[in-house]
């Protein structure tokens, strides 16, 4: 379905452009609208890139590039991203809790873009400066993020972690801010069933490759739990390391800034819809099990983990923490005793990420078809994952945590 975008004019661009330059001479000659991402990039908003051509005191002609994240208006999407309150709560982080986590780290360790403006209503949107045009871009979703990218990845989380801890410290309400996530029962039906849908279509994709086929069953059992180890995972305990989660922590939410060499340079984060008070362990489990690539993974996890500890560590300190950061020890207990939440990211995330471009389908399409259908499971990449996935969720145990309640 078409975007209705007969708001988007000249007034509207004229408006967002005074008052973020802070400049009421601005006046917009012509704007060009885009799609930003692709299809298969966002699930909950559609996003529109703005470039501008304005004048500043009826003299100066210039052009400013912009982004425009819309809630969706129709659909099972609107049903699923409005009950989850997840634009409030990107707008709440953009406008309030990053805006402070920034100023604490500086702009040489920026977290996110600029937030311009912010409209509740008719439609629900935010306009965000355009971080393409600052040299920004997303890096390959398909290879994995390789160990240049993704040390500079792991560091950028430490910093993320490490500022929302002595934000909270300052002004404990923040805590509260930040309580449903990804994972609610308060989230629509459609959210569960999503999960529960996909867990299915991937036990029965499974029983066709000879390899693994003897998990089909088994997790085909599991999918009705799916959706509660998400829950399960992102109750609070005392006895974590708890910190404002980014909630989606993973390759299509980050961009990286490139060298003459294409060499990775720098790190930003995007799409702060789904961040929870929570373990800082499910960011990590996250990330290493949705974007990592599988030779990272499986030779410099612990490079990983060292580098993310050290730059928190480091992080906590300069900013006079009083919390202490977890040792390695006590981060592995965690990573550990949310394995599952690995295994829910790699049944569910992961497919949507490594699903070709040309077979990608929205929200809407997925869950409106009277078969499910997530092309992703049938990609050769997730499935030479998952061969090598399967045999150690099951020598976890994992393969087998609801079977008592079968």
């Amino acid at each position: 379905m078409a975007l209705e975008t007969s708001w988007l004019d000249l007034c509207f661009m004229e408006k967002i452009l005074r008052k973020s330059e802070n400049d009421d001479s601005i006046q917009v000659i012509d704007i060009v609208s885009k799609p930003a991402t692709n299809k298969g990039d966002n699930y909950t908003s559609d996003i529109i890139r703005i470039t501008a051509e304005y004048s500043r005191d009826s003299k100066i002609k210039e052009k400013k590039s912009i982004i425009i994240k819309l809630s969706p208006v129709h659909g099972i999407r609107q049903k699923i991203v409005t009950q989850a309150g997840f634009f409030h709560t990107e707008m709440s982080m953009m406008s309030d809790t990053l805006d402070k986590m920034n100023k604490l780290l500086g702009p040489k360790h920026r977290l996110s873009a600029k937030i311009l403006y912010a409209q509740n209503e008719n439609p629900t949107l935010l306009v965000i400066e355009d971080l393409a045009s600052l040299g920004f871009r997303m890096a390959d979703r398909f290879s994995g993020l390789d160990l240049d990218h993704s040390l500079l990845a792991f560091r950028g989380l430490a910093r993320f972690h490490a500022a929302s801890v002595v934000l909270c410290e300052k002004n404990p309400k923040q805590k509260e801010m930040y309580s449903k996530g990804m994972f609610c029962n308060q989230h629509s039906p459609e959210m569960k069933s999503f999960f529960i849908k996909n867990t299915k279509a991937l036990a029965d994709e499974i029983a066709n490759w000879s390899e693994a086929k003897k998990y089909s069953e088994k997790v085909a059992k599991l999918s009705d739990h799916m959706y509660q180890i998400g829950i399960d995972a992102q109750k609070l305990c005392d006895d974590e390391f708890n910190v404002i989660t980014h909630g989606d922590c993973s390759v299509i939410n980050m961009l990286f800034k490139y060298d003459n060499n294409g060499k990775p340079t720098d790190q930003i984060f995007v799409d702060f819809q789904m961040c929870i008070y929570a373990s800082a362990a499910l960011d990590l489990i996250y990330l290493l099990n949705s974007s990592i690539s599988f030779d990272v993974i499986e030779h410099k996890t612990d490079i990983l983990l060292n580098e993310y500890l050290h730059t928190l560590s480091m992080t906590m300190k300069q900013l006079n923490c009083k919390t202490q950061p977890p040792t390695m020890e006590e981060l592995k207990v965690s990573i550990k005793r949310k394995a599952n939440y690995g295994m829910m990211t790699s049944f569910n995330i992961l497919p949507f990420f490594l699903c070709c471009k040309s077979d990608a389908t929205d929200l809407d399409e997925i869950l409106c078809s009277g078969t499910y259908t997530n092309p992703g499971l049938k990609n050769e990449i997730f499935k030479e994952i998952l061969i090598k996935r399967l045999p150690l969720y099951d020598e976890w145990g994992l393969l087998d945590l609801y079977s008592d309640h079968i």
